[in-house]
């Protein structure tokens, strides 16, 4: 519009202006409302990662004297180490300040490791099935670009390294992150380009592995950081990395663990217990009296007794599992079958067969009770673990 003269101010256009219906849909382009801007959030289960505040440890929340590779306490965040220090891994209430996180996982190197051997690493991962990432279209000219964003703090600052393998393709990225302000918590946020190669492979095994590393020898650190998706290369995975095992102060904390769809990270999503903690079980239960503190020395296991010194009970897995659990026990005398008003001690036990429904466990005694009777085993001296882990 021209003015002859000059132009009047600008009209501040209030609330009150607008009338119902005058603002709609398809006047709004699609890019004009952020999620931060809604009340609301629209896509549930947008996060990827299981447990990523970190509230589920079932196995205890702390494991000290570590120097292998295995789940140790919180759940679904496993410990990758070849030879790099030894390691205290604990269930920490240090949290970011008001931001809803009441737990993160805890490195505390014991022993320190300044001079890393060629082969030597540390990682810190979470395990992922291809049947839930087919919606990323990875393989595709339509692949999502995925933001990664955590909540990390350390003593010691400098570079890490975060990755993402591909397992059903041997394709690999790497991304750097630095911690600034040694002992703060810190919020990092990384975007990664869709890989347009290499489809995940859509059933319940291990497609993905995102990864945490917190020291590496020159195998993974003599190359060029490949910050693209590429063919995995062992000597460009690390590059720049900074040596947490390098002093006995060192200590590396992370929470607020969220994967998502997109190149924009919305605010983590809080899950009820309940629901977490049955992901957390399609990998990972225990039966007996845990080291969780959760009390399920009682639950379920009634049976027959098959013969006069074992009860063969079948055990119902709540929910089902991954795929048929191992098994294993915290203790042979587990607990104490009663049977025809007799409380029997179990000494062993032994595993029949299994699936992702259920298992039946032999719960042999060392005294005998009477063939084909009822019986009803309380493991209120151990518990029995069940792992479909990835």
């Amino acid at each position: 519009m021209s003015y002859i003269g000059t132009k009047p101010a600008d009209a501040v256009l209030r609330t009150q202006d607008i009338s119902d219906g005058i603002v709609t849909t398809d006047k709004l382009a699609d890019n004009s409302v952020t999620t931060a801007k809604t009340s609301f959030q629209d896509a549930p289960f947008r996060n990827i990662i299981i447990n990523g505040d970190m509230s589920i440890a079932q196995r205890g929340t702390s494991t000290s004297s570590i120097t292998g590779s295995a789940y140790h306490t919180v759940d679904r965040f496993k410990t990758i180490i070849t030879t790099l220090g030894t390691w205290t891994q604990s269930q920490s209430t240090d949290v970011p300040t008001a931001q809803g996180f009441s737990k993160s996982l805890k490195m505390d190197c014991t022993t320190a490791d300044a001079s890393p051997a060629s082969g030597d690493s540390l990682r810190i991962t979470t395990h992922l099935e291809g049947q839930n990432l087919q919606y990323l279209k990875k393989g595709t000219s339509s692949a999502e670009s995925l933001t990664m964003s955590f909540w990390v703090k350390s003593n010691k600052t400098g570079t890490y390294i975060l990755e993402l393998y591909d397992l059903d393709n041997t394709r690999q990225i790497s991304k750097s992150y630095t911690i600034d302000s040694a002992s703060t918590w810190e919020k990092k946020t990384i975007t990664i380009d869709g890989d347009t190669s290499g489809a995940f492979d859509n059933d319940n095994n291990l497609s993905l592995i995102v990864g945490w590393f917190l020291g590496a020898g020159s195998d993974f650190t003599s190359g060029t950081l490949n910050t693209s998706w590429n063919s995995a290369t062992n000597s460009n995975r690390a590059v720049g990395q900074v040596n947490l095992a390098d002093s006995t102060s060192n200590e590396w904390y992370i929470t607020g663990v969220q994967l998502e769809a997109g190149t924009t990270a919305s605010d983590f999503e809080f899950l009820p217990h309940d629901v977490n903690f049955n992901r957390c079980k399609r990998y990972y239960q225990q039966v007996g009296q845990t080291p969780d503190n959760i009390d399920e020395s009682n639950k379920g296991i009634i049976g027959q007794m098959w013969t006069n010194a074992q009860l063969l009970p079948t055990y119902v897995l709540s929910p089902n599992m991954r795929t048929s659990p191992s098994h294993a026990v915290s203790t042979s005398a587990i607990g104490t079958v009663y049977s025809n008003g007799a409380g029997l001690t179990i000494n062993s036990v032994q595993f029949n067969s299994s699936s992702p429904t259920h298992f039946q466990p032999g719960l042999n005694l060392a005294s005998t009770g009477t063939q084909g009777y009822a019986g009803h085993a309380d493991l209120n001296n151990g518990y029995i673990l069940l792992s479909a882990e990835l």
